[in-house]
């Protein structure tokens, strides 16, 4: 059997780049190489149950991809999940270094070579805004969108250098929306509030939620379209086939939940009863904050993503086992 070609995951020992790992693990592919930039942190952790060909330090992998001395390399995809996904990270420059210049070089490489490898990259919902354009992944759109932030900024500037350049015909743009699960407790302050919820009702017996700072949502009914990482990663990897048609999709559940919702769920997966308080929201945050985001689905469906979304509900109660058995990450007995 013949050599197989290489899936480059950069941001691999993050939360969706390590998911996805471990899920073309699962299906018997150890032909990878995984890219991260590991520093002092505990992300290094989801690698250790990871199978893999190689790993490489996000500068050495960037200069191998600028010098040619990965040009003659047999490789099928890159899924691009590197990037700083802080939403409160305030260096504008060092979003646009990390997020943009970077994945600039890795698309023209990509969609340069004699045989162009499969591109698929990280977008956000945050480049969305406010919502008041919608939620429809449809070119013609983009550049009516307003980010709240600057990483959604950052990741927007993509998009649309992706677009102006002609290459999302050529290339996968995934618009992940609020995506939580396994392999994330690495993040600080950018965790999941199912995360930051458990701690809190293991620690407190309670959950604080932000009070609403808009008279068209009760404290608590901020809205957001939920997605279970192992819902995102077989989304992701389903457009690792070159026959699905190229551009931005959206990856959500197309429903919209409450924090209410997900504190009952969390509750409930639990066995406990509901105890929640709100708290002001930071003055920080106000004029940034997204009181709703929900998918539009119909363009994933529309070229053959056929397979059920886990509900709210029943993504906390996968997910919980995880979070009373240490925080336990996926690939670990």
């Amino acid at each position: 059997m013949g050599k197989q070609p290489l899936i480059i995951i950069t941001g691999a020992a993050g939360f969706i780049g390590s998911a996805l790992a471990w899920r073309l693990n699962q299906a018997g592919k150890t032909n990878l190489l995984l890219v991260d930039e590991l520093g002092l942190g505990d992300k290094w952790k989801n690698l250790v149950p990871l199978a893999f060909q190689d790993y490489a330090d996000k500068e050495d992998f960037i200069s191998a991809v600028q010098d040619g001395s990965m040009d003659e390399m047999d490789i099928e995809a890159i899924l691009h999940l590197g990037a700083c996904s802080s939403t409160t990270e305030a260096d504008v420059g060092y979003l646009a270094r990390n997020n943009f210049e970077y994945s600039k070089i890795l698309a023209e490489w990509c969609l340069g070579r004699s045989s162009p490898t499969r591109f698929i990259y990280a977008s956000s919902a945050a480049t969305y805004g406010d919502g008041k354009q919608g939620y429809r992944d449809d070119h013609a759109r983009l550049t009516s969108l307003r980010p709240l932030n600057p990483y959604g900024y950052s990741k927007h500037m993509f998009d649309l250098w992706m677009l102006r350049h002609g290459y999302l015909d050529r290339a996968v743009g995934l618009k992940y929306f609020n995506v939580f699960g396994p392999n994330e407790y690495h993040k600080g302050d950018m965790r999941s509030m199912a995360v930051k919820a458990f701690e809190q009702i293991r620690e407190s017996g309670r959950v604080r939620l932000f009070k609403s700072h808009r008279p068209d949502y009760s404290d608590g009914q901020q809205l957001r379209d939920f997605l279970y990482v192992k819902d995102a990663v077989d989304m992701t990897l389903f457009f690792l086939d070159p026959a699905i048609p190229g551009g931005i999709y959206n990856l959500g559940t197309g429903q919209a939940r409450s924090w209410m919702d997900l504190a009952s769920a969390l509750f409930r997966a639990i066995g406990r009863e509901p105890k929640v308080d709100f708290i002001p929201m930071p003055e920080t945050i106000r004029d940034k904050y997204q009181y709703h985001t929900k998918a539009e689905m119909a363009k994933l469906r529309a070229v053959g993503y056929s397979a059920p979304v886990l509900s709210l509900e029943e993504a906390i109660a996968d997910f919980v086992p995880y979070l009373e058995d240490g925080f336990r990450n996926l690939g670990w007995a």
